[in-house]
């Protein structure tokens, strides 16, 4: 694949995923009022309103009058206008864990570099960064295929000299807790020479077990180079383990085949409702470990 080819194809993906995101957001239909939103929801849900103060109350509707609402709390029955109200949320009675609402986990699709089973909603995307130097994007194009993609950003280094990746991912939801993704990291590094060496990549296949806040992931894959493959998969090892409303723990481990050192890493992710930043150690099993590891940092903001 050439240079120009290549820079093309990248152009092409950030493109897409801007032209999607801003076609949703013109031509989306206008959220409905309030009023035509409110509604006495059954036992399996609860309702967040936010007033025009700011403040947030969990609850849910019991009665809903002309000009006010009847909205039973922990702390009893009040009357609320309308006019008072500027959202509500309608969520999960599970979501809220001692009167707190744990909002859905932003970053079920990835561990740290390798992806889960589970895939974007359609429309859905995320903007990431990996140590500032290789940022990222995705974009759900339906509900069972995505594409992600971008460029590394080394100062003082030639556009056309930089290294080009590519993302492409297919998966579907096989049962209730068992999600399954197949996808290719495709990747462009220039040569010494000003050109690029041969495509390098893996191809891989992946497994996620488990709720959104507490899942077991394993996947393998096989890279190649040009067009030579390996003979042996290398195999992934991985999970994420919600702790409290905004952190979760994270480990992604990897055995390469030949290699007689797996490669470890482990930490935390720190997360709003949008924005996500790890903060974790790589680390290998065997004589060269240096404890905690090598630091790795990220940050992944959803859209």
């Amino acid at each position: 694949m050439s240079r120009k080819i290549l820079i093309l194809l990248t152009g092409v993906i950030f493109c897409f995923v801007f032209i999607f995101y801003s076609t949703e957001k013109i031509y989306a239909q206008e959220e409905p009022d309030i009023k035509s939103r409110l509604r006495v929801p059954d036992a399996n849900s609860v309702q967040i309103i936010t007033l025009t103060d700011g403040s947030k109350i969990i609850g849910r509707i019991v009665n809903i009058g002309e000009n006010d609402i009847e909205f039973k709390s922990d702390i009893g029955v009040m009357t609320i206008p309308v006019l008072k109200i500027v959202d509500i949320k309608e969520v999960p009675a599970s979501s809220i864990k001692k009167g707190a609402y744990w909002f859905p986990n932003p970053n079920t699709t990835r561990l740290y570099f390798a992806p889960t089973g589970r895939m974007l909603k359609k429309g859905e995307g995320y903007f990431a960064d990996y140590y500032i130097f290789f940022p990222m994007a995705a974009y759900g194009i339906t509900e069972n295929i995505s594409i992600g993609g971008g460029f590394s950003i080394f100062p003082f280094i030639d556009f056309g000299q930089q290294i080009f990746y590519l993302t492409p991912k297919v998966g579907l939801k096989a049962g209730e807790s068992l999600n399954l993704a197949a996808g290719a990291l495709l990747v462009k590094i220039p040569d010494f020479d000003g050109g690029y060496s041969p495509l390098v990549g893996i191809f891989y296949g992946v497994a996620t077990f488990g709720k959104e806040n507490l899942s077991f992931t394993a996947g393998f894959g096989y890279g190649f180079e040009g067009g030579d493959f390996a003979s042996r998969p290398m195999i992934m090892l991985g999970g994420e383990a919600r702790l409290t409303r905004r952190l979760s723990f994270v480990t992604e481990n990897w055995i390469f085949p030949g290699v007689d050192e797996p490669l470890i890493s482990y930490g935390l992710r720190l997360f709003g409702e949008k924005l996500s930043i790890d903060l974790a150690f790589i680390n290998i099993i065997g004589e060269g470990i240096i404890f905690p590891g090598f630091p790795y940092i990220d940050f992944v903001f959803n859209f």
